[in-house]
């Protein structure tokens, strides 16, 4: 993959940088190359030149930008702080990119009614702090919480670990404000937690990764903050029965609100990076976090605990204190420095089955691994079935990096087989549009092309992406 800068973007259509300097004057547009790179590229390391940069701060600066990319048929990428890794954000051909990163208002929380409006450049972590004094919370919890934005949570559907209890966005979200790629306002969804007239636009536009709409204000459903919280860690001595343990736990009446997974290969790559407290025959690890009111939440854990014990079970350790809590997460937290080390360069996938399947899951990617000779790590969000599968690669070895691309192609088949998706939370960007059409039937995939003419007839919002070519 080409990781240096394009030297050059083609040049805007004559007269459009003028407009573009009317919309955005001064510092709210970027044209020069250097300038523009840095809004070409997200987590996913592909690249792209932008031949603008638009930083929008309020709706009607969106909504003319749209009318004037419409009347020029200039591509237009909406993008937050560039957190994805499917490449969903990259200008692929140019055009303007629009960076939402300074609609960072919150402009209301109401606690009576149970919701908040923001824009969509507030951070998640923003919000959070800034709903915690009224004693509420908004559960989607991405492990970028303190960089990534909520447009950015609302368009990859993105959640974390809280899904498992308390839903994705889409559960979360209320309604809408967002300019569509024809240039017209709309406001979808409603004020209140029922509501039945018309069909239901928000959750279609969550999730769509910006080829739809462009989402400018969110009504959020909040949560109340939960009175209690206890931590656990159950380690087993192998992969299977970890799987079981998340099946029998997701099987009792208390839902965690996080139920994290780590496979050996990952306990190993931590113990090779941090000096962490594991028994030596430590082939797979639990993390389990339980809330509730403080009345019931000792019984919980315990019925929790209980649950997660079987034959392969070495430990279960709940936590009591503040330092023992961050001393049972030292563990999952230390992975991701761990695979950056080790695999600077991976295939990063967040596959999802039904929780059943997942030691069938487990068991289908050992035999991958073996097969291919490609090391596969593990890890995610079991108590939904959302597991991160990480093919660790060698970028300079063509042999290495072709074996892995035939791996994923199989984890794939492997996961469609078994009733699952090819994506949780992550999106599908760039990084999986090829392989969309393994899963959505023919007939499906064209009624959502004629949704997306629908909503943006001359095709300018995010080129490229989500869905594959007609």
């Amino acid at each position: 993959m080409n990781t240096s800068p394009p030297t050059e973007a083609p040049p805007l259509p004559a007269g459009v940088h003028e407009q573009l300097a009317q919309i955005f004057p001064g510092p709210d547009l970027l044209t020069a190359p250097a300038d523009c790179w840095a809004y070409g590229y997200d987590n996913s390391r592909r690249q792209g030149l932008p031949q603008a940069v638009a930083f929008a701060t309020r709706h009607g600066q969106v909504e003319a930008l749209v009318q004037l990319c419409n009347r020029q048929r200039l591509p237009l990428i909406a993008r937050g702080r560039g957190t994805g890794t499917t490449g969903a954000t990259v200008p692929l051909g140019g055009g303007v990119v629009l960076s939402l990163e300074r609609m960072d208002r919150i402009l209301d929380i109401d606690p009576a009614n149970r919701i908040a409006r923001v824009e969509p450049g507030v951070t998640n972590q923003a919000l959070q702090d800034a709903l915690a004094p009224h004693g509420f919370f908004w559960p989607p919890d991405p492990t970028s919480a303190a960089v990534c934005t909520v447009g950015g949570n609302l368009a990859y559907n993105s959640a974390g670990p809280r899904a498992v209890k308390y839903g994705t966005p889409r559960e979360n979200t209320l309604g809408l404000r967002a300019v569509t790629g024809g240039g017209e306002s709309i406001r979808t969804g409603v004020m209140t937690s029922k509501g039945v007239v018309g069909y239901d636009l928000t959750r279609l536009l969550i999730g769509s990764e910006g080829n739809l709409a462009i989402i400018t204000e969110a009504t959020l459903k909040l949560t109340p903050l939960p009175a209690a919280k206890r931590t656990l860690q159950a380690i087993y001595q192998d992969i299977h029965h970890a799987a079981q343990a998340v099946s029998a736990i997701m099987a009792q009446p208390v839902t965690p609100c996080a139920l994290e997974f780590m496979d050996g290969q990952a306990i190993a790559m931590v113990r090779d990076y941090s000096d962490l407290d594991l028994p030596a025959g430590a082939g797979a690890l639990l993390m389990i976090e339980v809330d509730g009111s403080e009345e019931a939440i000792d019984a919980a854990a315990r019925q929790v605990a209980d649950a997660a014990r079987n034959a392969g079970c070495l430990t279960v350790d709940m936590a009591s204190t503040r330092d023992e809590v961050q001393r049972l997460w030292r563990t999952r937290k230390a992975l991701s420095p761990a695979l950056r080390n080790v695999a600077p360069k991976k295939i990063n996938e967040d596959v999802v089955v039904p929780v059943s399947r997942i030691p069938d899951l487990i068991g289908g990617l050992e035999r991958l691994a073996r097969e291919s000779g490609i090391t596969i790590v593990n890890f995610g969000h079991a108590g939904n079935g959302n597991i991160h599968v990480n093919l660790l690669t060698d970028p300079h070895d063509p042999a290495n990096m072709a074996a892995a691309h035939d791996c994923l192609d199989r984890v794939f088949d492997l996961v469609l087989q078994l009733g699952g998706t090819l994506s949780g939370e992550h999106g599908v960007g760039l990084e999986k549009r090829d392989f969309i059409a393994r899963e959505i039937e023919p007939a499906t995939l064209t009624l959502m092309q004629g949704i997306r003419h629908q909503f943006d007839p001359r095709g300018i919002l995010n080129p490229g992406k989500t869905l594959p070519p007609e």
